[in-house]
């Protein structure tokens, strides 16, 4: 298991066992999951297909709910809160980063971005707009702010979903299979885009498939028939501070 330095988990797991019916009977695809992670920290989740990666981050964003277990985030038990307490928590403390980037089609790029702090209610008009422009320029897209994401190529609406990910300023980055339609050289640069997070204090847990990636995050937990089998770093670990 992972040794942890002394700050306070972010996000603690306790005991998860998530089942779903199957017929007449019941399919387990989580038994038992726990593991702490402290603020700062680049975690990726690894596996093989169907062994309840993505099925955990839902219950880390309050998507889906444990059928037992706890998943306390931000010192909140996400696993216990409502849909409208859920809302507004998800709102400043997660932004979400899908495969299938989830940019919407008759916003532009720009749009997308400032929609999450409309949402929020953060800032002002004018200063949503101003951090939307400043985002798309830290992820190179400044130029095609005003570009609808049919416009744009795969990795550059990804990159733009990286920074909607950011508008709020969350303390947690979640991503699942975020490089998984995108080629290698895209993947490479969404990976860098990834470490200046971390690198400014903010959280990532990343689910993944691409192995090459996986081994450059310096703590991987592989989940294996709904197991943890490894927890550990690969790396230097990357708490903020450290």
């Amino acid at each position: 298991m992972a040794q942890t330095n002394g700050k306070e988990p972010i996000i603690e797991i306790k005991d998860v066992v998530k089942s779903f019916p199957l017929g007449n009977s019941e399919v387990t695809i989580l038994k038992g999951i726990s593991f702490a992670v402290k603020p700062g920290e680049f975690l990726s989740i690894v596996g093989p297909s169907g062994n309840g990666k993505s099925t955990l981050l839902n219950m880390v964003t309050g998507i889906d709910r444990p059928s037992s277990g706890e998943i306390m985030v931000t010192g909140k038990p996400v696993h216990k809160m409502s849909e409208d307490q859920l809302a507004g928590w998800r709102g400043q403390n997660l932004g979400i980063i899908f495969q299938f980037f989830q940019m919407l089609p008759a916003l532009s790029l720009l749009q997308n971005v400032i929609l999450p702090m409309d949402l929020a209610g953060k800032y002002s008009s004018r200063e949503r707009r101003e951090r939307a422009m400043h985002l798309l320029e830290i992820v190179g897209l400044a130029d095609q702010a005003n570009k609808l994401p049919s416009m744009v190529s795969g990795g550059q609406q990804q990159r733009a979903a990286i920074a909607r990910a950011l508008a709020n300023d969350p303390p947690i980055i979640i991503a699942d299979e975020p490089t998984g339609n995108l080629d290698s050289r895209n993947s490479q640069d969404i990976f860098e885009l990834f470490n200046q997070v971390v690198g400014q204090g903010k959280t990532m847990l990343m689910v993944t498939h691409d192995k090459e990636l996986a081994k450059r995050v310096p703590r991987v937990v592989e989940i294996l028939d709904g197991r943890i089998t490894r927890d550990e770093y690969v790396g230097r670990p990357n708490w903020a501070g450290y």
